[in-house]
């Protein structure tokens, strides 16, 4: 497994690349000033992609395997990070047990998670400027006990409520951390907002990497979904096809895997949908962090929109 190859373009915060090591600030904790975080880089080594952070309060956050750091910097589950790095990797075993796996691409009903929780309105997403109205909108809650809000992503069925919850996500209130449901659906197959669309028939809308970014535009009144990261493939793009949009926002975040992520997106829809591109301005990373630029009531995305600047 090739790890530096997914951690060498993540902007780390004081890095230090040494030939076998990687030491930075914590990618979990935003407050870290100091190289308290290290990565083993020793292909040699059993512990390698194994990561420590040395300031961490919690046990199971001072250290972990690499699928653990490689779903926080991709965003995606445990499991999908654990299929990327080791994939055609066998370690040292001897003999091998050959398995036929069902085709990929196939399409699969993805069995519903058996997670019970009740919509709650939390104060962490009402002071990151989203809305009360939007959380019940989108579902979301609170779980005290891991002190993270969380995040659920609806899919579409014929069911009789047409909804199933394929995945969650638990976002920390104290810091960057987060981490999805187990044995939930690849966030590769998930839009997250995809469920809104459908109920009220959503024929425009902005399209964002993250769940924040996307409840903070709700929050101003402009429909909005997320992939969930900056990556986007035919399985996102499909879910989108099929759904009622016609017209695609597209809003980056100020950064390099942004605009990697936005060619993806233009590349994927052009001359199946309409698209228009928004950016935040600078000085700022994403929507949510710019969201108190100007006047936050507009209801419409629009070339006067306080924080987005639209070009064709």
């Amino acid at each position: 497994m090739d790890i530096l190859r997914h951690i060498e373009h993540y902007p780390w915060r004081n890095p230090r690349w040494h030939p076998l090591k990687l030491e930075a600030s914590s990618p979990f904790r935003p407050g870290d000033d100091t190289p308290s975080f290290s990565v083993n880089l020793d292909p040699s080594s059993d512990r390698y992609g194994w990561w420590n952070d040395w300031g961490a309060k919690e046990k199971r956050w001072r250290a972990g395997p690499p699928e653990k750091l490689i779903s926080f910097i991709l965003n995606i589950t445990d499991e999908e990070a654990a299929e990327l790095i080791y994939k055609g990797s066998h370690g040292d075993l001897g003999t091998y047990i050959h398995i036929r796996l069902p085709d990929p691409d196939a399409r699969v009903c993805k069995k519903p998670l058996d997670i019970t929780f009740e919509p709650q309105v939390s104060e962490y997403l009402l002071s990151r400027g989203i809305s009360a109205e939007v959380q019940r909108l989108h579902r979301t809650s609170y779980d005290p006990a891991a002190k993270a809000v969380i995040l659920p992503w609806w899919g579409v069925a014929p069911t009789p409520d047409g909804q199933r919850l394929l995945n969650v996500k638990y976002r920390s209130t104290r810091d960057k951390r987060f981490w999805y449901a187990r044995n939930g659906a690849p966030i590769r197959d998930l839009i997250y907002g995809i469920d809104v669309v459908y109920q009220r028939s959503i024929k425009r809308a902005a399209i964002v990497e993250a769940e924040i970014d996307a409840l903070t535009l709700c929050s101003m009144g402009i429909p909005a979904i997320a992939t969930g990261g900056a990556a986007f493939n035919e399985k996102k793009r499909d879910l989108i096809l099929r759904s009622p949009i016609e017209e695609i926002v597209i809003v980056r975040d100020n950064d390099e895997a942004g605009r990697r992520w936005r060619n993806d997106v233009v590349n994927a829809l052009r001359g199946k949908v309409r698209i228009s591109i928004a950016l935040v301005l600078r000085g700022y990373k994403d929507v949510n962090e710019a969201r108190g630029v100007g006047v936050s009531k507009i209801r419409t995305l629009a070339p006067e929109f306080p924080f987005l600047r639209m070009t064709v």
